[in-house]
């Protein structure tokens, strides 16, 4: 998958994002560095940090927008402004809600929504090859998938997300689920259906 060097050059979107006051870090991060850990260096400054992480997910964002909005020029655009609201909002990322890699992938699908919605002429199609082509676009998409779903089952009862997790995560059945829980078989089906309900409306329009 070949990138446009010219239209993909990160030393703009940093000086677009602004560096005026704040400071670089000097140490530069590790190779084997965490995601998380150089989002929240990016959060401090640290420009190698985010080259780091462009030159880890550029190709894979580029190829979730390629598929997303089936134009080259707009998924390149869609980068961009990938890394120039990473460099932005790093300060946001907090790793206690989980690694780094799900919270990169949901800037980029910000990003591509965006793109598409101000799409004015219909995408050019996507050659043969690209759109069949597995590997990171895929894995991204599944990324922001379960960071998002997770993400909305906290926001479940305490007693919803309980009888989901042993369902869903643990496999058990609901006559299993009940016996493990001291509840009713009844309450676990109206539990578990409220709980989906309860998904469903979270996640709307959102998967």
């Amino acid at each position: 998958m070949a990138i446009g060097a010219a239209s993909l050059r990160l030393p703009a979107v940093v000086s677009e994002g602004g560096l005026a006051g704040r400071q670089p870090v000097v140490r530069a991060p590790a190779p084997d560095a965490s995601d998380g850990e150089l989002i929240q260096r990016t959060g401090a400054g640290d420009r190698s940090a985010l080259e780091q992480l462009y030159r880890r997910y550029a190709r894979s964002v580029y190829g979730l927008a390629l598929r997303r909005l089936g134009d080259r020029g707009r998924a390149e655009d869609a980068v961009q402004e990938t890394f120039l609201s990473i460099w932005r909002s790093a300060k946001t990322y907090r790793p206690e809600r989980g690694p780094g890699a799900p919270w990169l992938y949901a800037v980029a699908r910000n990003a591509i929504v965006d793109r598409h919605r101000g799409a004015a002429e219909p995408p050019v199609e996507v050659p043969d090859g690209l759109a069949q082509e597995a590997g990171p676009p895929e894995l991204a998409e599944q990324a922001w998938t379960q960071w998002r779903v997770h993400r909305a089952f906290d926001e479940l009862p305490e007693n919803e997300r309980e009888v989901i997790a042993l369902a869903y995560w643990r496999g058990l059945s609901q006559s299993e689920v009940a016996e493990r829980l001291g509840i009713p078989l009844g309450t676990v089906k109206t539990r578990t259906r409220a709980a989906l309900q309860r998904l469903a409306v979270i996640l709307e329009g959102e998967l």
